[in-house]
């Protein structure tokens, strides 16, 4: 029989089911030495100190407390960290990354729901269905004389090439829309392939009726779109986030929306949540959700089977799909 390396899953305990419903937990078994009864959110219980001591993988999560030297130098065997997740900025530390670790995460899996949930919000934007609805309960209104809705040849922005935002071009490509990306680091033709005209980010917003942030919240994208910024985006039009909060200046949105100039779908805020007495809450014009275009309920197994196949990639010697390198860190969320 052929040992298997040592692994330990690391992340909130109530999470471990839903990243790794009994299939995929026997698939992981069968592929490292580990123990599903033990799931640690805390490195300093003394029943963690033996498994991490002979840990070569762990498998995160969220939940997962910081990867800090400590708990290096407490699992000398440790070789990778596999996060069934999105970021991991807030868990590998520097002393990782000179350790030399091998780590990926689950971003490209949770991407697809995230661009799911965009699409369709462009979807019911474009058809007004949002205030359409509320007016339907009261005046029933006839949409047929208004001939601003409708989705053939609507002008979406998308700002940021990230997995989500490829991921949305892929999904907005084989539909009637003229799509315009912003990214610095896309060029034009690379643009073209996703079926989008690369512009600069003013001008992006200039000419969009719909536009949806896809950008890592870094400190070079905080507040990028200003009081300026908003201002250019077309009266009438949607502005949707499924980002950061930390992208959009919270006191010009909410004077954006109050005065009923733009539309908004807001999956994200600053602060998350609003407090209560938010005006945003109220306003016809906004669409709100709780943070949930990312993979949640069923959603959670894709992030564990991503992990699962990183790991047997990882076992076989074969390069990681989905591995996060220390140069990367400047362009990832």
């Amino acid at each position: 029989m052929i040992d298997r390396p040592a692994a330990l899953f690391a992340m909130d305990p109530a999470n471990l089911s839903g990243l790794f419903p009994q299939s995929l937990l026997d698939r992981t078994c069968q592929l490292v030495d580990v123990d599903p009864t033990l799931v640690v959110d805390d490195f300093d219980r003394p029943e963690v100190a033996t498994a991490l001591a002979k840990a070569e993988i762990l498998i995160t999560s969220w939940g997962c407390p910081p990867i800090d030297q400590r708990v290096l130098d407490a699992a000398p065997r440790l070789r990778a960290v596999l996060h069934a997740a999105g970021t991991v900025r807030e868990l590998i530390t520097q002393a990782c990354w000179d350790r030399d670790l091998v780590v990926c995460n689950a971003v490209q899996a949770n991407a697809i729901p995230v661009a799911e949930y965009t699409l369709a919000a462009i979807l019911f934007a474009g058809k007004n269905a949002f205030a359409l609805r509320d007016a339907f309960r009261d005046e029933q209104p006839d949409p047929h004389a208004d001939s601003t809705i409708g989705n053939f040849r609507r002008r979406v922005g998308v700002i940021g090439a990230s997995r989500v935002g490829r991921r949305l071009l892929e999904l907005l490509r084989p539909l009637d829309f003229v799509v315009t990306l912003a990214d610095p680091y896309v060029q034009p033709d690379e643009a073209a392939k996703f079926g989008a005209t690369l512009l600069p980010l003013d001008d992006l917003l200039r000419e969009s009726d719909i536009v949806t942030l896809h950008a890592p919240d870094l400190p070079q994208t905080h507040r990028m779109l200003d009081r300026r910024r908003l201002a250019l985006i077309p009266d009438a039009a949607t502005l949707i986030n499924t980002s950061r909060g930390a992208l959009i200046d919270p006191d010009a949105l909410a004077d954006e929306l109050i005065s009923g100039r733009l539309n908004a779908v807001l999956d994200v805020t600053e602060p998350e949540p609003l407090p209560p007495d938010s005006p945003l809450y109220r306003l016809p014009n906004v669409f709100l959700t709780p943070h949930i275009a990312g993979s949640l309920g069923n959603e959670l197994e894709r992030l564990g089977a991503a992990v699962v196949d990183e790991l047997d990639r990882l076992l076989a010697g074969l390069p990681l799909q989905y591995q996060v390198l220390h140069s990367d860190l400047n362009r990832l969320a």
